[in-house]
């Protein structure tokens, strides 16, 4: 981390829990204004460890990718269920979960 005390200082300013701001507000916000600082240091032509920022695209195309995280789901936190033991074990040695 090229500069770490004034990245951290975006962190709290922008996650502090006070309800302005959805999370994904936040975080989307923490993310701009981090990119802008290593946008500078790019450009300053640090020596060491500088910052090579990708060009900005098209989040789809990103969620896409091999390995990329999960996109949000319609239903977050959909109701639970019970389901027996055995028929879980079952399931497992079938090779039907992971």
């Amino acid at each position: 981390m090229p500069d770490y005390p004034k990245l951290a200082q975006l962190w709290w300013k922008n996650v502090a829990v006070t309800g302005e701001k959805t999370p994904q507000a936040a975080m989307d916000n923490l993310a701009e204004e981090m990119d802008q600082v290593m946008a500078r240091l790019e450009r300053a032509g640090m020596t060491h460890c500088a910052p090579k920022l990708n060009p900005k695209g098209d989040p789809n195309k990103y969620l896409s990718d091999k390995g990329a995280p999960w996109k949000k789901l319609a239903n977050e936190k959909p109701k639970g269920e019970t389901i027996a033991y055995d028929t879980l074990l079952n399931a497992w040695k079938a090779g039907k979960v992971r």
